[in-house]
């Protein structure tokens, strides 16, 4: 984890959280940065205290890879979804198991909530995303039309869209509001692994093409083409302000670009290992990122 008090990105120091035992899959602050989730092929959630390191909380319940993780934006849940086919809603303050939402047919790669903590999209091998009303635990909506495996989500904070990336080489853009087709976003040459919105409305998308693509979601228009990384694309984090955004890949570096030119600022290193996964805390003063060392 790295600590960025001048904003500079100058690496002063490295915590590692050292208690999984398979690759780390997903992690993820609360939204009050207290809290640190992290998921894991050992079928575990764990929980630790984001200042001091600490596990708080080993979490059982899956019986397959958990592969993603998130919280509500209100704190008071997280959700995590897995190989075994099923999503799991959980309570923050005591881990209690809330839902077991049951409707993929196959491993469930990404979860992701709506801003307003209400709703919860999941998607992965089946080809589709649902979304669920996570007061009831039932089903609102079952998206369709990727011809591959979905494997990541994310909502618009600020707009009622949400973006699905898939092995089918593109990304959808759907209108919550609307009956209507989803945007079809295509240009990226091999498989999209992650996407991300930005507070200002921008769109980013990462591939195992090693490339990143950075979106207008609503013309479909490509605003920027970030390419860098030596190997295939695996998480992004745009930060709270949606100035930066932060790029891993299967290459041992983490990248941060300025997403008002569209350069790479700085390359972290120091990753023994490929990153799995990268995210924010909302303040932009630390970055986490997850490789495959069980870290």
């Amino acid at each position: 984890m790295w600590r960025n008090p001048s904003q500079h990105f100058s690496a002063i120091g490295i915590r590692y959280f050292e208690r999984h035992k398979g690759e780390v899959n997903s992690c993820t602050f609360s939204p009050d940065c207290e809290i640190l989730l992290t998921c894991s092929d050992d079928s575990r959630i764990h929980i630790w205290n984001a200042k001091s390191g600490k596990l708080l909380s080993k979490i059982k319940g899956h019986t397959g890879p958990v592969k993603a993780g998130c919280f509500s934006p209100d704190c008071t849940l997280f959700a995590s979804g897995s190989h075994d086919c099923t999503v799991r809603v959980w309570k923050t303050a005591t881990t209690e198991c809330l839902h077991v939402l049951r409707g993929h047919s196959k491993s469930v790669e990404t979860v992701c909530f709506s801003p307003d903590s209400r709703q919860l999209l999941s998607a992965g091998w089946d080809r589709t995303a649902i979304l669920w009303d996570i007061q009831v635990g039932c089903k609102l909506k079952i998206f369709s039309g990727h011809d591959d495996v979905i494997q990541s989500s994310a909502f618009s904070p600020n707009a009622p869209y949400l973006a699905t990336g898939s092995w089918d080489y593109t990304v959808k853009v759907w209108n919550l509001k609307t009956e209507g087709q989803a945007k079809t976003l295509a240009g990226h040459k091999g498989n999209i692994s992650c996407v991300c919105f930005s507070v200002s409305g921008m769109l980013a998308s990462g591939s195992w093409d090693r490339t990143v693509r950075v979106w207008n979601p609503l013309s479909g228009a490509l605003i920027f083409l970030l390419d860098g990384h030596l190997g295939w694309v695996k998480s992004l984090s745009f930060s709270g302000d949606g100035m930066l955004l932060a790029t891993t890949a299967y290459d041992e570096m983490v990248r941060i670009w300025d997403c008002e030119t569209g350069t790479c600022i700085k390359i972290l290193e120091g990753i023994l290992e490929p990153a799995h996964a990268c995210t924010f805390t909302p303040d932009g003063a630390l970055l986490l990122s997850g490789p495959i060392d069980h870290k």
